[in-house]
Protein backbone atom coordinates (compact mmCIF):
# COMPACT_ATOMS: atom_id res chain seq x y z
CA UNK A 1 0.00 0.00 0.00
CA UNK A 2 3.12 2.48 0.43
CA UNK A 3 4.22 2.24 -2.97
CA UNK A 4 0.58 3.14 -4.49
CA UNK A 5 1.29 6.88 -4.52
CA UNK A 6 4.63 6.87 -5.99
CA UNK A 7 5.41 7.31 -9.47
CA UNK A 8 7.76 7.20 -12.10
CA UNK A 9 10.52 9.73 -12.19
CA UNK A 10 9.98 10.27 -16.02
CA UNK A 11 6.41 10.26 -15.54
CA UNK A 12 6.73 14.83 -15.48
CA UNK A 13 9.86 15.27 -17.04
CA UNK A 14 8.99 16.38 -20.17
CA UNK A 15 5.62 18.62 -18.90
CA UNK A 16 7.50 20.14 -16.20
CA UNK A 17 10.29 20.90 -18.69
CA UNK A 18 8.18 22.85 -20.95
CA UNK A 19 5.78 24.69 -18.18
CA UNK A 20 9.49 25.99 -16.44
CA UNK A 21 11.03 27.15 -19.76
CA UNK A 22 7.67 28.78 -20.80
CA UNK A 23 7.51 30.35 -16.97
CA UNK A 24 11.30 31.41 -18.10
CA UNK A 25 9.97 32.94 -21.45
CA UNK A 26 6.97 34.84 -19.29
CA UNK A 27 9.19 36.70 -17.15
CA UNK A 28 12.05 37.46 -19.30
CA UNK A 29 10.16 38.51 -22.51
CA UNK A 30 9.63 41.90 -21.10
CA UNK A 31 13.25 42.95 -20.08
CA UNK A 32 14.90 41.54 -23.73
CA UNK A 33 12.03 41.74 -26.38
CA UNK A 34 12.63 44.87 -26.68
CA UNK A 35 16.02 44.43 -28.17
CA UNK A 36 13.76 42.65 -31.18
CA UNK A 37 11.37 45.00 -31.44
CA UNK A 38 9.14 42.52 -29.17
CA UNK A 39 7.40 44.35 -26.72
CA UNK A 40 4.79 46.05 -24.69
CA UNK A 41 5.44 49.74 -23.10
CA UNK A 42 7.52 51.11 -22.10
CA UNK A 43 9.30 49.17 -24.78
CA UNK A 44 12.90 49.98 -23.15
CA UNK A 45 14.79 46.66 -22.05
CA UNK A 46 15.34 45.85 -18.77
CA UNK A 47 12.50 48.68 -17.41
CA UNK A 48 10.93 47.68 -14.23
CA UNK A 49 7.72 48.68 -13.09
CA UNK A 50 5.06 47.18 -11.16
CA UNK A 51 2.99 45.66 -13.94
CA UNK A 52 5.38 43.70 -15.45
CA UNK A 53 6.32 42.56 -11.71
CA UNK A 54 2.37 41.61 -11.13
CA UNK A 55 1.21 40.32 -14.27
CA UNK A 56 4.50 38.89 -15.97
CA UNK A 57 7.31 37.88 -13.32
CA UNK A 58 4.99 36.56 -10.15
CA UNK A 59 3.32 34.17 -12.92
CA UNK A 60 6.83 33.48 -14.86
CA UNK A 61 8.28 32.06 -11.23
CA UNK A 62 4.92 30.29 -10.45
CA UNK A 63 5.06 28.58 -13.56
CA UNK A 64 8.73 28.02 -12.78
CA UNK A 65 8.37 26.34 -9.62
CA UNK A 66 5.57 24.57 -10.87
CA UNK A 67 7.61 23.01 -14.06
CA UNK A 68 10.32 22.47 -11.12
CA UNK A 69 8.51 20.43 -9.01
CA UNK A 70 6.83 18.23 -11.80
CA UNK A 71 10.33 17.81 -12.99
CA UNK A 72 11.37 16.36 -9.61
CA UNK A 73 8.32 14.70 -8.21
CA UNK A 74 8.51 11.60 -6.47
CA UNK A 75 5.53 11.47 -5.51
CA UNK A 76 1.52 11.98 -6.98
CA UNK A 77 0.85 14.83 -4.47
CA UNK A 78 3.93 16.67 -5.30
CA UNK A 79 3.39 16.22 -8.90
CA UNK A 80 -0.50 17.79 -8.45
CA UNK A 81 0.56 20.64 -6.25
CA UNK A 82 3.48 21.68 -9.15
CA UNK A 83 0.80 20.80 -12.16
CA UNK A 84 -2.15 23.27 -9.91
CA UNK A 85 0.76 25.71 -9.56
CA UNK A 86 1.24 25.46 -13.88
CA UNK A 87 -2.40 25.73 -14.30
CA UNK A 88 -2.81 28.93 -11.75
CA UNK A 89 0.05 30.20 -13.42
CA UNK A 90 -1.04 29.89 -17.05
CA UNK A 91 -4.70 30.80 -15.80
CA UNK A 92 -2.79 34.35 -14.17
CA UNK A 93 -1.18 34.58 -17.76
CA UNK A 94 -4.39 34.41 -19.67
CA UNK A 95 -6.60 36.64 -17.46
CA UNK A 96 -4.43 38.84 -15.24
CA UNK A 97 -4.04 41.78 -17.94
CA UNK A 98 -7.59 41.80 -18.06
CA UNK A 99 -8.84 41.35 -14.56
CA UNK A 100 -5.99 43.94 -13.50
CA UNK A 101 -8.07 47.25 -13.70
CA UNK A 102 -10.56 45.43 -11.28
CA UNK A 103 -7.64 46.07 -8.66
CA UNK A 104 -6.24 48.80 -9.30
CA UNK A 105 -5.44 51.62 -12.09
CA UNK A 106 -1.22 51.72 -11.64
CA UNK A 107 -0.54 47.77 -12.52
CA UNK A 108 -1.22 47.41 -16.04
CA UNK A 109 1.13 45.96 -18.45
CA UNK A 110 0.68 48.21 -20.92
CA UNK A 111 -0.32 48.10 -24.79
CA UNK A 112 1.73 46.33 -27.14
CA UNK A 113 4.58 48.21 -28.89
CA UNK A 114 4.54 47.77 -32.53
CA UNK A 115 2.51 49.53 -34.80
CA UNK A 116 1.17 46.69 -37.30
CA UNK A 117 -1.99 44.92 -36.58
CA UNK A 118 -0.26 41.75 -37.16
CA UNK A 119 2.39 42.08 -34.54
CA UNK A 120 0.22 43.88 -32.27
CA UNK A 121 -1.35 40.61 -31.83
CA UNK A 122 1.54 38.41 -31.81
CA UNK A 123 2.90 40.22 -29.24
CA UNK A 124 -0.70 39.62 -27.06
CA UNK A 125 -0.20 36.43 -27.67
CA UNK A 126 2.75 35.88 -27.13
CA UNK A 127 2.93 38.06 -23.88
CA UNK A 128 0.00 36.71 -21.92
CA UNK A 129 -3.05 35.24 -23.66
CA UNK A 130 -0.85 32.48 -25.84
CA UNK A 131 1.30 31.95 -23.19
CA UNK A 132 -1.17 31.36 -20.46
CA UNK A 133 -3.34 28.82 -22.76
CA UNK A 134 -0.36 26.78 -23.45
CA UNK A 135 0.86 26.92 -20.17
CA UNK A 136 -2.19 25.30 -18.60
CA UNK A 137 -2.56 22.82 -21.27
CA UNK A 138 0.90 21.83 -20.38
CA UNK A 139 0.56 21.93 -16.82
CA UNK A 140 -2.45 19.82 -16.94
Amino acid sequence: MAGIMRIRRSHGILGGALVALLGIWGALIPFVGPYFHYAYTPDKAWTYDHGRLWLEIVPGAVALVGGVLLIYAFSRHVALFGAFLGIIAGAWFALGNVLAPLWTTTWNAGVPASTTTLMRTMEQVGFFTGLGIVIVLVAA
